[in-house]
């Protein structure tokens, strides 16, 4: 058994702010260049991790890993996890999965219409923008610990299909890892929505939306922990609605097509209710917040193209505008470590990979030929997140 060792490899993908930071496309990522066996998806299925694939065609899940896209890697849904069956099942079938790709913990809980319709009579659209999906409701329950609970392991009585499905995720990763093989945690929405830590509750989500929550809910130790990735995007987003919660200066997308200088109108509509996302400018603030919970060792930044759009599909370092660099550099001496991964478009080759995750020199250093210069005390970067990084806006 390994305990802590430095060989054991679990990496946990994680949103910075309020979600849609672009963690599929990087949990895809990482799953193909780092070979990882087994890729275990948190939450349930009131989030959607979407990319667009090399085929040209959207990708969009609410239930499975984006780890699908490296064909031996097994796809998990953990005993902390949310089902909503029909969801579920359509996504096993339209990627023509069977039980050898997909593995759904015993002991997820299975959403029900009356906990959709639970969500409806509470307004809970209407006091959070919540998406309806019945999440929450189905947290409430189980906590509660009332007769109607339905785990996946009692619902496989019901829905056959479920049956050659079911497995004990926790076990599977842990003997993975004791085995040497490789593990990735795709979180889901962000930190800045978590239950516990928002700093504006109840405009929150149901769950804690950081590392250590989506640790426990698949049953790992934390001292198994390799790499902790937080992923932000340039321009921070929350779903439609005052009601959902602040944002700091926000701004329309018509502003953000000018300052962009983008030819073609931007936009966003949120992956489950398909509204109108709202926009804001980065807020070094709450990013501050993001570091603290979750002490990443690497950092993925996504919409490079939103800082201007000659950083659109931008194949390196070089290509990227002076701005973009800028904005990455500040960020990485604020967070005290390098970026894995930077995203400039929707597709999953819209990447710049400025360093592999072995130690190798940070791409500043590669690129630019000199130290970044990182503060290396985490009370500092901190600090200099909440001060706004010295004034730095974009």
């Amino acid at each position: 058994m390994r305990n802590g060792a430095s060989n054991v490899s679990v990496w946990v993908v994680v949103g910075g702010q309020f979600g849609s930071e672009g963690k599929g496309k990087v949990s895809a990522i990482i799953t193909l260049q780092e070979k990882i066996d087994l890729c275990i998806r948190c939450g349930g299925p009131n989030s959607g991790h979407s990319f667009e694939g090399r085929d040209g065609k959207m990708v969009l899940l609410r239930q499975l890993p984006t780890g699908f896209v490296r064909p031996e890697t097994r796809l998990l849904i953990p005993a902390g996890g949310l089902l909503d069956l029909d969801v579920l099942r359509s996504e096993i079938e339209s990627l023509a999965l069977d039980a050898d790709r997909v593995g759904i913990d015993r002991n997820a809980m299975v959403i029900t219409s009356d906990d959709r319709e639970h969500e409806r009579r509470l307004a809970m659209s209407e006091r959070l923008s919540s998406t309806l999906c019945g999440v929450g409701s189905a947290v409430a329950r189980r906590a509660l610990r009332t007769g109607d609970v339905d785990l996946a392991a009692s619902a496989a009585t019901s829905y056959s299909w479920l049956r050659p499905f079911l497995t004990d995720v926790s076990a599977e990763a842990n003997s993975a890892l004791d085995n040497g093989k490789k593990v990735l945690i795709e979180g889901t929405q962000g930190s800045g929505l978590s239950l516990y830590h928002s700093s504006h509750y109840p405009k929150a989500t149901s769950r804690d939306t950081n590392a250590a929550g989506f640790v426990s809910e698949v049953g790992l130790s934390p001292r198994l922990i390799s790499e902790i990735v937080l992923v932000f995007r340039t321009f921070p987003i929350r779903v439609a609605g005052a009601q959902a919660g602040p944002l700091r200066e926000e701004l329309t997308w018509e502003q953000l097509r000018e300052e962009s200088h983008s030819p073609v109108p931007l936009h966003e509509y949120t992956s489950v209710t398909h509204k109108l996302r709202r926009l804001g400018r980065f807020d070094w603030g709450g990013a501050a917040t993001a570091v603290q919970l979750n002490r990443p060792t690497r950092i993925a930044v996504n919409f490079l193209d939103y800082i201007d759009f000659k950083n659109r599909s931008a194949p390196k370092w070089a290509a990227l505008t002076s701005k973009a660099k800028d904005f990455v550099a500040t960020l990485e001496r604020a967070c005290a470590t390098r970026a894995l991964y930077l995203g400039t478009g929707p597709r999953l080759l819209d990447n710049v990979q400025p360093a592999a995750a072995n130690g190798t020199p940070g791409f500043i250093e590669q690129n630019c030929g000199c130290p970044v210069g990182y503060a290396t005390e985490p009370d500092r970067r901190v600090s200099e997140l909440r001060e706004g990084s010295n004034g730095h806006t974009i």
